[in-house]
């Protein structure tokens, strides 16, 4: 069944409050890295951040998962403050960081392992999260023996193993072929549809930001800025060659100018 895009996103999962960054590094005179972000993102919201290289997307989608400290304002998840990384917050960045010396089956299930699930627990898990992301018949194949798509299916899979309720993704399929990263932003949808959270997502490809949201924030370039809102009130499955999809990425082309 399509799911529709929804309108009316209720209650904010994560907000943002007045988020402004400048890195210890920078000479005074040199324009903050964010500027006054504020931004409310609802419970199971799939939302993408998009904007030119330097317009600090990365930087806060590390301010939200913990690993940043803004310079000021504040975030909070379910209303209490992010005070580093955990609360709920998984990620998944473009180079997988998977273990080289663990397996697929073991890579998942290393965030239950951390948290001291037992052993048959999170072999259960592992193997649920395995077959979800398709990779059944891979569990014992170590990072090296799988092609970049099937590395980023597991890094997804180990996201999930703790049931975050918050993904954070930055460019999760940036360094794919064009077909592959096709193929994984189909896959990312069903296991969306099939596991909802809350997902924030970096990307450069206004194609992608289009296929998979609900909604889509433009950043200016420094100082980091919210320049426009782009709800997506297209039902899914998206056909990416719809006129009215290629109308609005050439609206956000436009503004990104």
């Amino acid at each position: 069944m399509a799911d529709p895009a929804r309108s009316d996103v209720a209650p904010s999962k994560i907000e943002i409050c007045g988020v402004s960054k400048r890195y210890a590094t920078d000479d005074p005179d040199t324009p903050l890295v964010l500027d006054n972000i504020n931004l409310a993102i609802g419970d199971n919201e799939f939302v993408t951040l998009v904007g030119r290289s330097g317009c600090g997307k990365t930087t806060l989608l590390n301010i939200i998962g913990g690993l940043v400290e803004s310079t000021h304002g504040d975030v909070k998840v379910n209303g209490r403050t992010v005070s580093g990384p955990g609360q709920g917050k998984g990620m998944v960045f473009q180079q997988h960081a998977l273990f080289p010396w663990l397996t697929a089956l073991q890579n998942v299930g290393f965030g239950c392992r951390n948290k001291g699930v037992h052993k048959a627990e999170r072999d259960q898990i592992a193997h649920q999260l395995i077959e979800l992301v398709g990779l059944h018949g891979f569990e014992d194949k170590y990072p090296a023996e799988l092609s970049g798509g099937m590395q980023q299916r597991v890094a997804i899979a180990r996201a999930l193993a703790t049931d975050p309720e918050i993904l954070l993704m930055d460019e999760p399929f940036g360094a794919l072929d064009e077909l592959t990263r096709l193929e994984m932003q189909d896959e990312l949808l069903r296991v969306w549809s099939a596991h909802k959270k809350t997902v924030v997502f970096v990307t450069h490809s206004i194609s992608e930001a289009l296929v998979l949201s609900d909604r889509v924030i433009l950043l200016a370039a420094r100082p980091g800025r919210i320049r426009r809102e782009f709800p997506i009130p297209f039902p899914r499955p998206r056909k990416r060659t719809d006129p009215q999809m290629i109308a609005l990425y050439d609206d956000i082309w436009k503004s990104l100018a």
